[in-house]
């Protein structure tokens, strides 16, 4: 049986499962780790074997391969009973959900045999209804615009952030749907599932997008020299800290925003990475502005680029940037500095 609460250790790493071992109606362990899946640790009840022998040792038993039929059995019987549930009582599984439902993902990076099942009952949030209830896989592919290809989601750490992300804003303006990703796991398990139903996954925090109206050439760029000279500006100025400038496909109403390059680390995952020790290295996000927004075509107007209003711009931008991601402004001296010389202007 499935507690009404989640334990209070679900996601301490040395945390056992709660299933009792059998064998003919004698206790033979209760604490085998071959015999649940990790992802299934918060299932509690007795398992009783007619198959297995009572005399058989404990370090034989590890290896026995009835013991790997029972575990592959008893989580298929685990997910259709979670899927009877999903579909008879809406209002129990989504109980379930919030208290379980993260650890259950963890399937979907080492449970391969059972991904099918496991995806047919994982809920995420989307922006099909502002990020208030929870949609299947099924449910958002069923959704999908004519001509859509890939499955859209961005990462991060809570639901109000993603709900207000500047790159959210050229897909909500052409009705495309994008998952919400807001669990550390999710990061991980994206990494092994490339696709649902052949329909690829595509953060839309990371490389270049090709969005619904778009011809295949960047019909944003325009080649003269202004453009290319207020390009080349900004990307000098701040050469130490991006990739590159580009105008954007995602904004519509913010001035700028981050994006990580196409052969780089999605920017939740390397921040996840950083918090968990597992990553060291530093990767230079792409800087991308939104050539319609007010602001920008006001700094394009700007015509000494070596001009310390110019550099304070384009470094306020970035610094906008990284604060509506959600990262540290470095150097906030600095930053008072230029914002305080900015408002002073613009009051006078």
């Amino acid at each position: 049986f499935i507690p009404t609460l989640r334990p209070w250790d679900l996601y301490d790493p040395s945390r056992k499962h709660s299933v009792k071992l059998y064998v003919r109606r004698v206790f033979i362990s209760d604490d085998l780790t071959e015999l649940m899946y990790p992802w299934l640790r918060f299932v509690r009840g007795v398992i009783d074997s007619e198959d297995l022998p009572l005399n058989i040792s404990r370090e034989n038993l590890q290896y026995n391969p009835i013991l790997g039929k029972i575990r592959s059995s008893v989580a298929n019987r685990v997910l259709n009973d979670i899927d009877k549930l999903s579909r008879e009582d809406e209002p129990a599984f989504i109980a379930f959900w919030g208290q379980f439902g993260a650890a259950l993902k963890e399937g979907l990076y080492d449970g391969v045999e059972h991904r099918e099942k496991l995806f047919k009952v994982c809920r995420f949030f989307s922006s099909h209804d502002n990020g208030d209830k929870y949609v299947s896989m099924d449910q958002y592919v069923e959704r999908m615009k004519d001509g859509q290809d890939e499955i859209y989601y961005i990462t991060g750490e809570d639901i109000d952030t993603l709900k207000s992300s500047p790159q959210l804003e050229g897909f909500r303006s052409r009705g495309l749907e994008v998952l919400f990703f807001t669990d550390t796991i999710d990061d991980f398990w994206l990494q092994q599932v490339s696709d649902f139903k052949g329909h690829k996954f595509k953060s839309i925090t990371k490389g270049d997008i090709k969005l619904d109206g778009d011809d295949g050439e960047d019909e944003i760029e325009e080649n003269d020299e202004k453009t290319d000279s207020f390009v080349a500006g900004l990307e000098d100025i701040l050469k130490d800290e991006i990739e590159s400038v580009r105008f954007s496909k995602r904004l519509t109403d913010s001035p700028v925003c981050l994006i990580a390059p196409e052969s780089g680390i999605d920017m939740n995952m390397e921040r996840v990475l950083k918090v968990h020790q597992k990553y060291a290295g530093e990767t230079k996000p792409v800087l991308e502005i939104n050539k319609d927004h007010a602001l920008i075509k006001k700094l394009g107007d700007i015509t000494d680029q070596s001009s310390e209003e110019f550099s304070d711009a384009a470094w306020l931008l970035f610094d906008q940037a990284r604060i509506i991601q959600g990262q540290p402004v470095k150097d906030l001296t600095a930053f008072t500095r230029r914002m305080n010389a900015f408002l002073e202007k613009g009051l006078k």
